[in-house]
């Protein structure tokens, strides 16, 4: 078996969802026998399952909701200079002591233009390491479309200047990189694709069978708080065909406490308001329909629970993310979608009554991309 180290960067801002996918993929590389640091800028996340990765914690850096600009420390202080630097070394002298065969930056540079203060001198410390380590840019499948030509510009030099490696965390069927990311003919280095990064089959036990007549209604991990959808679900259940079923609500962390409040008063007969669970993809697994948002992961939660889906794709502040996710779902006849302007009780009650009729979505799309990448992985070290 082929021996190595692997420093894998990640860095989130306000949702969990890019450390969560990070944390799949590190714990495919743990799984294949090579040394996995895993190094986390943002806050500490509760419950976060890892299985052989060793998990390196920076000082937390946060954006505050609705700004990834506005960038503070875990006390909502301001970040500054002399903050930035500590940072920087301590990163940069992480990775020296760790002396990694392969680097992997989490969406840098596609994104996270905000951590080039610490990227870019970690970057040049990889590359003047004897051996040089394999370089590898890890990024999801749907970029946020409308960059100004001058960042697409600045993304393209750093790639083509440290990158030896671009992996997308995605099935080309459903979506390519250069549908959301322009110019991807002048990216110098090669571009894999690794398939959807989804967290484990569920597994089957009695909550499936507790589950089996339920809706379930979430708003995932993310930055988005989901009062609007949550509460248009409550108000379009007595409109649905499948009012007579347990109705589950799952309220996300971003929730302010006086709108879960407000949300838990509502709660009646067959109305179950809880916080978000660990169990999240066997209730998928389980229920009669999911209404969600459209964020990476939830989408790819299910996908593999293969269940009846309505997805209201997060698009506030020019956001298009989810909004391309959602609609390439239903052009696939995998879930009903209903955009956030359209949203209301009658057009949710209407896409839930769609949703049940249709046929439950068995994608054919790949799901492995966890371990797929640390296939890929595995094979660009054996050739370095």
């Amino acid at each position: 078996m082929i021996v190595g180290r692997v420093l894998f960067y990640v860095q989130h801002l306000q949702g969990v969802g890019h450390v969560h996918r990070a944390a799949h993929v590190a714990n495919a590389l743990a799984g294949s026998g090579l040394d996995v640091l895993l190094v986390s800028g943002g806050m500490p996340v509760p419950g976060l399952s890892l299985a052989g990765p060793t998990l390196c914690q920076l000082p937390p850096m946060v954006a505050r909701a609705g700004n990834f600009k506005d960038l503070v420390t875990d006390a909502g202080l301001p970040i500054d200079l002399s903050w930035k630097a500590t940072r920087r070394d301590e990163l940069v002298r992480l990775a020296m002591d760790f002396q990694p065969n392969v680097a992997v930056t989490e969406a840098f540079p596609f994104g996270r233009h905000q951590l080039r203060f610490e990227l870019l001198p970690l970057l040049e410390a990889m590359t003047a390491m004897t051996p040089r380590p394999v370089v590898v840019a890890s990024v999801r499948d749907i970029l946020q479309e409308g960059r100004k030509q001058e960042r697409i510009t600045e993304t393209l030099e750093t790639l083509n200047r440290f990158f030896d490696r671009v992996l997308v965390h995605g099935d080309p069927a459903f979506a390519r990189l250069d549908e959301t990311f322009p110019r991807v003919d002048e990216i110098a280095c090669t571009i894999h694709y690794s398939g959807l990064v989804s967290g484990p089959p569920p597994s089957a036990d009695d909550g499936l069978a507790r589950a089996q007549r339920e809706v379930l209604v979430s708003t995932g991990g993310g930055a988005t708080r989901g009062e609007r959808l949550l509460s248009a679900a409550l108000d379009a259940r007595p409109l649905t065909s499948v009012r007579d079923l347990t109705w589950r609500f799952l309220l996300g962390p971003n929730l302010p406490g006086v709108e879960a409040e407000r949300l838990r008063r509502r709660s009646e007969k067959g109305v179950i308001i809880e916080n978000n669970r660990s169990d999240f993809g066997e209730l998928l697994a389980g229920c009669a329909l999911s209404v969600s948002q459209a964020g990476y992961n939830t989408v790819c939660d299910i996908l593999r629970a293969s269940c009846r889906s309505v997805l209201i794709p997060y698009a506030d502040l020019g956001e298009t993310e989810q909004t391309f996710r959602a609609a390439r779902m239903h052009e696939a006849g995998l879930a009903q979608m209903v955009n956030e302007d359209d949203l209301s009780p009658v057009a949710l009650a209407a896409a839930i009554d769609a949703a049940m009729i249709a046929k439950s979505g068995n994608a054919t799309l790949d799901l492995d991309g966890a371990a797929q990448s640390a296939r890929l992985i595995m094979n660009w070290l054996a050739a370095a």
